[in-house]
């Protein structure tokens, strides 16, 4: 389902990732290509006449835009990564009176709150492991605050975000995104995972991740991080308003924001892992500011009216 994106003058790094993302005319070109149908690198590098990996780096920006989405599916040998537009429109608002009031909290991975967690697991800070993997005890360990990528067979990390400006403001909508993808002993380019996050403990949507990518290495994965292993992820985005829940721009539920009742405690929570009741439990890696391909932690994103 294609999705709307509206950008404004707040968010000068989303702007300037979709102006560069459409400051090609290749990528233009491949975005109209990509409007009635999927196509994959090799097929859309023929049709542009263009080298395989000149088209892959420009579905890389795309991607990275939040413009088109890709997805691997099995090939003659190994895989291919099948490409498909997953934005219908851009609006892009220049005039400062009408700006949403916006309140934008990071949170390291490691500072979660509570936890299940079965192997294989481990915790690794942006130079090295933070105490031995596949031990569900380490996950106590004071320098969990250090992590900078976590992972799990199975089970959930739970996060509290601070909810103080809901007392002085009007929330509109609550967003909440994150790097992830399945969890393998090793990388496994065939490996689902269905991904859950819940705020205040309401279902808000879930994601059957295609793979452990390990294909090619992050953009910001350290050196010393062995190329065997999990590399990068994918980034979601879960998003909550008055109409129902939402995944990447897709209604989940038609749970509205009241019901989620976040002004309730002291704290909003957010879990993120694999539900009991999954169908394909393939773990979890929660990528960090230092791992992966995006330079960010969890972020969640309070919309006010």
């Amino acid at each position: 389902m294609e999705k709307n994106i509206k950008l404004n003058m707040n968010e000068p790094e989303k702007l300037a990732i979709v102006g560069k993302a459409l400051s090609s005319e290749i990528r233009i070109r491949i975005l109209g290509l990509l409007e009635n149908r999927y196509y994959n690198i090799n097929e859309i590098a023929e049709l542009l006449q263009i080298p395989s990996s000149s088209a892959a780096m420009h579905i890389k920006v795309l991607e990275e835009a939040g413009l088109i989405e890709t997805e691997f599916k099995a090939a003659v040998r190994g895989s291919m990564k099948i490409c498909r537009r997953s934005v219908g429109s851009i609006a892009i608002r220049l005039d400062e009176k009408n700006y949403e009031k916006a309140e934008t909290i990071p949170m390291p991975i490691g500072n979660f709150v509570d936890y299940h967690v079965e192997p294989t697991c481990g915790i690794v800070s942006g130079t090295g492991h933070i105490d031995i993997e596949d031990e569900p005890a380490v996950f106590y360990n004071p320098r969990r605050t250090e992590a900078k990528l976590i992972w799990l067979g199975n089970g959930y990390l739970e996060y509290r975000f601070p909810n103080a400006a809901l007392k002085k403001n009007v929330l509109k909508s609550i967003e909440v995104s994150a790097e992830v993808c399945s969890e393998d002993h090793e990388y496994n380019m065939d490996w689902e995972s269905d991904i859950t996050l819940w705020i205040n403990e309401i279902e808000v949507g879930t994601w059957r991740s295609p793979a452990d990518f390990g294909d090619r290495r992050g953009r910001l994965t350290p050196a010393w991080w062995p190329s065997q292993n999990s590399q990068y992820g994918m980034m979601k985005v879960w998003k909550i308003d008055s109409q129902g829940s939402y995944l990447d721009g897709a209604q989940t539920s038609n749970t509205p924001l009241l019901a989620f009742k976040l002004e309730e405690n002291e704290y909003i929570s957010v879990k993120i892992g694999i539900s009991p009741d999954a169908a394909k439990k393939g773990g979890m890696n929660l990528f960090g500011d230092e791992f992966g391909d995006y330079p960010q932690d969890i972020v969640m994103r309070l919309i006010y009216e």
